[in-house]
């Protein structure tokens, strides 16, 4: 296992252990979350998504066990480092729409790393990537193993009715159509 995978698990695992003992409610999110599923482990960051109303219970809660938190300029996130690392993305926002309790209330009691915690199930991840496509980020292949991966995990009708207004999220589901993952 190469070394930053390493870090990022020790991060996941400090990140949700300081949150199952201190709080706030969150939840896995992201590519570490299908990864939980059984998709392809990640190697950028890992992602946890708290209610908007808790991100300063959050942040004083990484930061009690060591982490460095930077504010940054986007309004849905603030970030945590172990080092001069971004290893952690607290997400407070999904896709301009407000996180709250009904958003965590899906997850999934897994266990992640020996840890017991709770993660988003794959429609939703899926629905939250692929609403984040548009004219500057559009990396279907990033996409693609993760999608496989989970596919019989996922409520595809219930992607469609959701990402229906993304015309980027549209052509994915067309590409998944033709290569029979979406089946």
């Amino acid at each position: 296992m190469p070394v930053r995978n390493d870090e990022l698990r020790d991060a996941l695992r400090r990140a949700a252990s300081a949150f199952k003992a201190h709080g706030p409610d969150f939840a896995l999110g992201g590519s570490y979350a299908l990864w939980a599923h059984g998709g392809p482990e990640p190697v950028h960051d890992v992602d946890f998504v708290v209610a908007e109303d808790d991100v300063e219970t959050a942040a004083l809660t990484l930061e009690k066990v060591g982490f460095v938190v930077e504010r940054t300029p986007e309004d849905w996130l603030f970030k945590a480092c172990v080092g001069d690392e971004f290893v952690i993305d607290v997400l407070h926002r999904l896709n301009g729409v407000r996180v709250d309790a009904t958003t965590l209330a899906p997850a999934e009691e897994l266990d992640v790393l020996a840890i017991r915690m709770p993660v988003m199930p794959p429609t939703e991840v899926i629905i939250a990537k692929l609403l984040s496509l548009n004219e500057h980020h559009c990396d279907f292949a990033a996409l693609l193993p993760g999608v496989r991966a989970v596919r019989e995990r996922v409520d595809w009708q219930q992607v469609r009715t959701a990402v229906a207004d993304n015309d980027f999220a549209m052509a994915f589901l067309v590409l998944s159509d033709r290569l029979g993952i979406t089946e």
